[in-house]
Formats: C-alpha cells, structure tokens, sequence
C-alpha cells in the first residue's frame, strides 16, 4: 500500500466520523432559555452585560439589559449569579401548549 492510498484512507474515515457526529448532533434538540429582567431592581451596573459569554445582552437607550438574540442563549447563568441586585432570572423555556388543552 502507497502512503496516498492510506492517506486517502484516513481522509475518508474521518469525514465519515465527522458525517456521524453531525448526525447526533441535529438529533438532538438543543433547549432553549428565557432570560427575564426586573428594571426596578437593576442599577444598570453592566456586570451583566460583561460576564455574557454569548454576548447577546446588551444596554437599552436606559443603559439596562436587553437581550439582543434570545435563541443564542445557551442557559449557562452567569449573568444571573454575578448580578449583584438579583435583577436576572434564566429558566429554561417549557414547551407551548396546543390551543384545545385546557
């Protein structure tokens, strides 16, 4: 065996590993976050803003949080434990329910 046609090999393996992790991983449904703030207890401090690893909280025209893209939330809470005035509540989204439940 020539050292390309095992090159090719390898080659071709590992596009087939990485066709299968892409497989598991639109299998699995990735969970969604809601990011609710209270403006009366934030002191538009930023700590928030700073410590989002995202990037998606932002200041308003007020200087206070706004989420700018709320699908990139990935839930981790840090702007929830460092906000000092416990103004931030992240909790995972519940899916809606059907218009005939009751």
């Amino acid at each position: 065996m020539t050292e390309k046609s095992g090159e090719k090999k390898k080659a071709c393996a590992s596009r087939k590993k990485s066709g299968q992790a892409k497989k598991k991983v639109k299998e699995k449904q990735r969970k969604k976050f809601d990011v609710s703030f209270y403006h009366d207890w934030c002191k538009a401090c930023g700590i928030c803003m700073a410590f989002c690893p995202q990037q998606i909280i932002q200041a308003d025209k007020n200087g206070k949080p706004m989420m700018t893209d709320r699908d990139k939330c990935v839930g981790c809470r840090f702007c929830e434990i460092h906000c000092p005035d416990f103004a931030i509540t992240v909790s995972e989204q519940k899916p809606l329910r059907r218009q005939n439940d009751v």
